[in-house]
């Protein structure tokens, strides 16, 4: 050891880990909407997991590392085979659910997919003896929250770095609480989830946009696993991990800002969750492919006369997903607004499949993202990120080369929104079962619909009752 490392004399952790300490250890939840939320989130979550394992791609990740290996104990990876150590079940359940881009999503200063961190929290649950649903569902709230209050007014993608920096932060306070960790092992966790250095957005952006933005989330919520583990054992933390001149993370890494805080720590972000139901596309997209798919039925005969389509939408949206130019793969078709919107201009939907070569060689998609416009209503802006509204609003308008045009369809809020879990639920619904009855033989769907359906009975089940039904 270093004779300048003196371990008597470290300064306080810094508030950022304290104030999360505090919450995952001293919170109670009381709110029913969050717990009926996360229900829902759980559904949704796995059926996102059971529709991408039919994708060779995803598939290919899963498994254990060294084939054949035998793990006493294991884990299962839901919708699968697989019994594997905690750490790579939760990096394979992180992945599986993340990889079609279907689960649910938060946007604010960052955006990001919390339900990612089910990688964690659904690994650990089976590992950690005697746990309940209960437990899972409050794990998954208490997950949301951190990850999303740290969005709200902190923005990575602004210096390069990935959101799943706080998929790996909220799931190893969960983790570490979990593993049955201590406060000061729930801060010492927190401060190696913060010193690892961060997953750059490289992949996510043309020209390299790539598949590890499918299993990004699914790396970060198996780290946390591991360092939750790695502290358990007796390893220190580093108290001064974003505070400290020149080494620490706000000086390396964020410009030597602080991060800020919009509001406690509660029950705000489950609340207020995102839920993908009718397309899985990049959340900032989902108005509009909403309003193309309402459009279709007037356009469908009439390509070839469109002359303009003005696509209206917020900033984020710009930044994030408008391009221009040759989409390389499935993962960069999925990150682009104009793709998004052609697809249903022409067929009136949009699918996992319609990201696959096959579907994007149709020249007619690219002869339409040729046509489009995008522009940024300053409202649309104000109104994403207003804590009251949280809007995701898109407009688009057709022009045709006679002169005449469409009305201007506007959509502020999308079916996945808080403001619509009234049409939303039936729907999110109809995504569980039918990804179910894709997935195993009709009396085993109906026996996992009917156990989530009760949230009474679903709470008090313990987490070994409910694996089962999935494997």
């Amino acid at each position: 050891m270093s004779a300048n490392f003196d371990l008597n004399n470290r300064p306080d952790p810094d508030k950022v880990l304290t104030d999360i300490a505090d919450y995952v250890t001293g919170y109670k939840v009381d709110s029913e909407e969050a717990y009926r939320t996360a229900r829902y989130c759980l559904m949704d979550t796995l059926a996102c997991g059971l529709m991408a394992l039919k994708f060779p791609a995803c598939a290919k990740m899963l498994g254990p590392i060294v084939p054949g290996t035998v793990v006493p104990n294991a884990v299962r990876v839901p919708g699968t085979d697989y019994a594997l150590d905690p750490v790579k079940a939760a990096f394979d359940i992180g992945c599986m659910v993340r990889w079609l881009d279907f689960n649910d999503t938060w946007l604010a200063a960052e955006w990001g997919h919390p339900s990612d961190n089910l990688g964690a929290i659904l690994s650990l649950a089976q590992y950690v003896p005697g746990l309940t649903m209960k437990d899972v569902l409050t794990a998954m709230i208490k997950a949301h929250e951190i990850q999303g209050c740290l969005a709200l007014e902190n923005s990575f993608n602004k210096v390069g770095l990935d959101h799943v920096v706080l998929v790996k932060v909220a799931s190893t306070a969960i983790a570490m609480q979990m593993l049955g960790g201590t406060y000061d092992q729930i801060v010492d966790a927190l401060s190696h989830a913060w010193v690892d250095g961060q997953s750059l957005r490289t992949y996510r952006h043309a020209p390299n946009a790539g598949p590890r933005k499918s299993w990004a989330a699914g790396d970060a919520t198996s780290r946390a696993v591991r360092l939750a583990m790695i502290v358990k054992s007796g390893e220190i933390g580093y108290p001064g991990v974003l505070t400290a001149p020149k080494w620490g993370f706000y000086d390396v890494l964020f410009g030597g800002k602080e991060f800020k805080f919009q509001r406690p720590y509660g029950s705000y972000v489950m609340e207020q969750i995102l839920f993908k139901i009718s397309f899985p596309a990049e959340f900032h997209s989902q108005t509009a492919v909403e309003a193309a798919v309402k459009l279709h039925p007037l356009v469908k005969d009439r390509l070839d006369d469109i002359e303009k389509i003005t696509l209206t939408t917020h900033e984020a949206a710009i930044r994030i997903i408008s391009k221009v130019g040759a989409l390389n793969n499935p993962a960069d078709r999925d990150h682009c607004l104009q793709y998004m919107v052609a697809v249903p201009l022409i067929k009136g939907n949009l699918v996992a499949e319609d990201y696959e070569d096959d579907v994007a060689a149709d020249p007619r998609i690219d002869a339409l993202r040729a046509k489009m416009e995008v522009v940024e209503d300053k409202r649309y802006s104000v109104d994403y990120h207003d804590p009251e509204k949280r809007s995701i609003a898109n407009a688009m308008q057709i022009f045709f080369k006679d002169g005449t045009s469409t009305d201007k369809i506007e959509i502020e809020y999308p079916i996945g929104h808080r403001r619509r879990r009234t049409d939303g639920i039936p729907l999110l619904q109809a995504k569980f079962e039918a990804a179910l009855a894709a997935h195993y033989e009709a009396g085993k769907a109906k026996a996992i619909v009917d156990m989530c359906a009760n949230q009474d009975s679903l709470e008090k089940m313990t987490v070994q009752e409910f694996i089962q039904k999935w494997i």
